[in-house]
């Protein structure tokens, strides 16, 4: 089905700031909720996600990290529903999401994915249009509402002016953008995004990420993220996972999973653990081969004006997470 919309200069002002306002949860609504349960996913012979447990705080942005092929995009291509398990189940808002039609399962749950590929001379309006797709039927066409959808999304993400443009003429950083606002314009419960900062330069990462927790905070959206950047992902996380061959070394707040033992059983990275002076999160500092542990840090109060630098205390109003099986 093709989504034909107005030039951008028609495309009516949207009647709230906020994409996704739409489907704010009304007070006392129940929240759409994603877990797994015991997961095994794999490709032909080769086991990738291996038992997996994992249940995903609604209304929380959790960011899964680890080393590359310890199957953290394949997890995330699981819960979309895009790859069958093998064994164990998928569960979207109490019931088997392999049991849900296609259409149900995208009116709750949106996936932008690692490499998306756009048909081409397609406009950007156009893409950002086709997020409403779930949204329409035999009896509902489009909408007034759709529209507002639209024009919300490409606002938040800073491409309304870009809307008559062809996407394959945009820049990487551009083209991100685009693919973000047609996942915003779903307006989904659950939002599902796949190293969403590849191709950006760090101010746009930085601008992404800002923009994804606007919409979690303002419309409560639970929003999964895969990251490859673990500071970035400590300091924008409210629940992290780390993931080591198929499996859940560590899960909780950030301030309690990264630390310098976990970090090296995760990435076999010798670290040293601060605390970010911005954001007050962990932020990890590699050491490598050509550098030596982290030096001594000035104190000029204390005797010979040095002092071991003590690192990251974790918040001691952070919860301690259960205790997870750890990765053979």
């Amino acid at each position: 089905m093709t989504l034909r919309h107005e030039p951008a200069a028609h495309l009516p002002r949207a009647t709230s700031a906020a994409p996704g306002a739409a489907s704010v949860p009304a007070p006392g609504a129940t929240p759409d909720t994603l877990s797994a349960e015991a997961l095994t996913l794999a490709y032909d012979e080769r086991t990738v996600v291996d038992k997996l447990s994992l249940e995903l705080p609604a209304g929380k942005v959790t960011v899964i990290v680890g080393a590359n092929a310890c199957g953290k995009s394949t997890l995330l291509r699981g819960l979309a529903r895009l790859l069958k398990p093998v064994t164990g189940s998928v569960i979207l808002n109490g019931t088997d999401i392999h049991a849900q039609s296609t259409k149900a399962v995208a009116r709750v749950l949106g996936l932008l994915p690692q490499t998306p590929v756009a048909p081409d001379g397609i406009s950007v309006a156009d893409l950002v249009g086709r997020g409403r797709y779930p949204h329409q039927g035999w009896f509902r066409q489009w909408t007034p509402e759709d529209d507002d959808a639209v024009t919300a999304a490409l606002e938040a993400t800073d491409t309304l002016a870009l809307a008559d443009r062809n996407v394959d003429e945009l820049s990487g950083g551009q083209r991100q953008r685009a693919w973000i606002a047609m996942a915003l314009a779903q307006q989904t419960g659950i939002l599902l995004l796949d190293e969403p900062t590849t191709f950006l330069d760090v101010t746009h990462q930085v601008e992404v990420l800002d923009l994804i927790t606007d919409l979690n905070r303002r419309s409560g959206t639970t929003v999964v993220m895969v990251l490859h950047d673990l500071n970035l992902a400590a300091r924008y996380a409210d629940h992290l996972v780390a993931m080591r061959d198929g499996r859940i070394v560590a899960q909780g707040p950030p301030s309690v999973v990264v630390t310098e033992q976990t970090v090296s059983g995760v990435f076999n990275l010798e670290c040293r653990v601060i605390e970010d002076p911005v954001s007050h999160t962990p932020m990890v500092v590699p050491i490598g081969r050509h550098h030596g542990a982290a030096p001594a840090v000035h104190h000029p109060s204390s005797p010979g004006g040095r002092e071991p630098s003590r690192g990251y205390r974790p918040n001691p109003q952070d919860t301690v997470p259960a205790r997870v099986e750890a990765a053979s």
